[in-house]
C-alpha cells in the first residue's frame, strides 16, 4: 500500500501571497519621507555657505589684470596676457574640486538617500557659485575703474575688476557633485537582490511499501 499524498504546505503554493513584511525590515530612508526632506534642506544649507570658500580661495588665486592709465584712457599692461581667462579656470577647477569633496560628504552622510538629496546638492552647488562669484567681484578690487586709474595716478599700474567671463562656469560645482555622487552611489551601494521566479508545487513521492 501507498500512503496517501500529503496537501502541501501553505507556504509551498506559487500563487499565493507574500507574508507581510515587518516595517522594520522595509527597505526606506531611515526616519521616513519628513526627516529626508530635513536632511536634504540641510544639505543645500551648508553646500550654499560653502561658497564663501570658493568666493575667497578665487579671490586669493585667480591670476590678475594689471591695467594702466595715460591720464587720459586706460590700457592693458599686457596686451598678451591670459589672466582674463585665466580667472574662469581658476573658477572652474576650485568649483569642481569642491564639488567632487561634496558629493563625496553627502553620500558618505546618507548613503540611502534617494532624489531629494541629490536635488539639494545640485541646488546648493548652484546657490554656492553664485554667492562665490558675487563675494569675489565684490572683495576683489573695484569695477569703477576710471575712478580707480585717477585715484592711483597716471602710469601707474593697477589691477582690473575681478570678473567671470563664462557663466556656465557656475555650473562646475554642481555637475561634479552629481556625476560624484551618482558613480559612489553605482559603486558602492549594494543592489536589492533579485525576486527568484516562483516554482511549480510537485507532488512528493510515492512513500516505501
Amino acid at each position: 500500500m501507498t500512503a496517501p499524498l500529503t496537501p502541501p504546505p501553505p507556504n509551498d503554493n506559487p500563487w499565493a501571497a507574500p507574508p507581510p513584511v515587518p516595517a522594520a525590515e522595509v527597505p526606506g530612508y531611515p526616519g521616513g519621507p519628513r526627516a529626508e526632506l530635513r536632511d536634504a534642506a540641510l544639505v543645500a544649507l551648508v553646500v550654499t555657505v560653502l561658497g564663501v570658500a570658493l568666493g575667497l580661495l578665487w579671490l586669493w588665486l585667480a591670476p590678475r589684470v594689471p591695467l594702466i592709465s595715460d591720464g587720459e584712457a586706460v590700457f592693458l599692461k599686457n596686451t598678451e596676457s591670459e589672466s582674463a581667462v585665466g580667472a574662469d579656470g581658476v573658477f572652474a577647477l576650485l568649483a569642481a574640486a569642491l564639488g567632487v569633496l561634496s558629493g563625496a560628504a553627502v553620500y558618505l552622510f546618507r548613503r540611502c538617500g534617494g532624489i531629494p538629496l541629490v536635488i539639494a546638492l545640485a541646488l546648493g552647488g548652484v546657490l554656492a557659485s553664485v554667492l562665490a562669484w558675487r563675494l569675489g567681484v565684490w572683495l576683489g578690487p573695484t569695477a569703477d575703474v576710471a575712478a580707480h586709474a585717477k585715484e592711483v595716478g597716471r602710469g601707474v599700474t593697477f589691477d582690473a575688476p575681478l570678473k567671470l567671463g563664462a557663466k556656465g562656469m557656475l555650473l562646475a560645482w554642481p555637475l561634479t557633485a552629481m556625476l560624484t555622487h551618482l558613480c559612489l552611489t553605482g559603486l558602492f551601494t549594494p543592489r536589492d537582490p533579485e525576486p527568484s521566479p516562483p516554482q511549480e508545487w510537485l507532488p512528493p513521492g510515492p512513500a516505501a511499501r
